[in-house]
């Protein structure tokens, strides 16, 4: 071994082991601050993904406001909206009552765009006038291009109160091309 090889002792190598160490540390440090930035926009992107959709009876009206066979527009507040939703977070349903106990009630978005539907009491049909959409009183599709039936809510009769279960708006089955 010859005395002009740098040997681990020169400071030659200590320098060269120096800045590897350096080197390494900048690298780990930027990735820990990369995923310091990164893991905030992650989990935003993410969460509702995991996040199971809250749902929450709300109240619509008194047992009495319901005739029976008759249909009524109601208007509740989404369960799953943000508080600065504000006049967004407006959902409404069709609610029939059926009999005396039972009540039936869907959604008033349609299921091909999301537009919403009114009731037509004479042909006794649910019309969507944004794409020619009908669907029959019990919610089945008449005509038109929705793919799927009207979405069918909870109802249930609290204290005489009419009750509906609310939840995350129906996203629309249909394809955009």
């Amino acid at each position: 071994m010859t005395s002009d090889q740098p040997t681990n002792e020169t400071p030659c190598c200590q320098q060269q082991q120096r800045r590897t160490f350096l080197a390494r540390l900048s690298i780990a440090l930027s990735a820990v601050i990369g995923v310091i930035i990164a893991l905030p926009g992650i989990g935003f992107v993410l969460a509702p993904v995991f996040r199971k959709p809250k749902q929450k009876w709300r109240k619509v009206g008194k047992l009495e406001d319901f005739k029976v066979g008759g249909f009524v527009l109601v208007q509740y507040e989404d369960s799953s909206s943000v508080p600065w939703a504000g006049i967004t977070a407006k959902e409404g349903a069709w609610i029939r009552r059926a009999s005396e106990t039972e009540f039936i009630a869907f959604s008033i978005n349609c299921r091909h765009l999301g537009c919403p539907v009114r009731w037509v009491d004479d042909p006794r049909l649910f019309m969507c006038p944004c794409h020619g959409g009908v669907y029959y009183e019990d919610g089945t599709v008449a005509a038109g291009p929705p793919p799927e039936p009207l979405q069918r809510l909870n109802v249930r009769i609290n204290n005489g109160q009419v009750e509906i279960e609310s939840g995350p708006t129906p996203l629309t089955l249909t394809k955009i091309t």
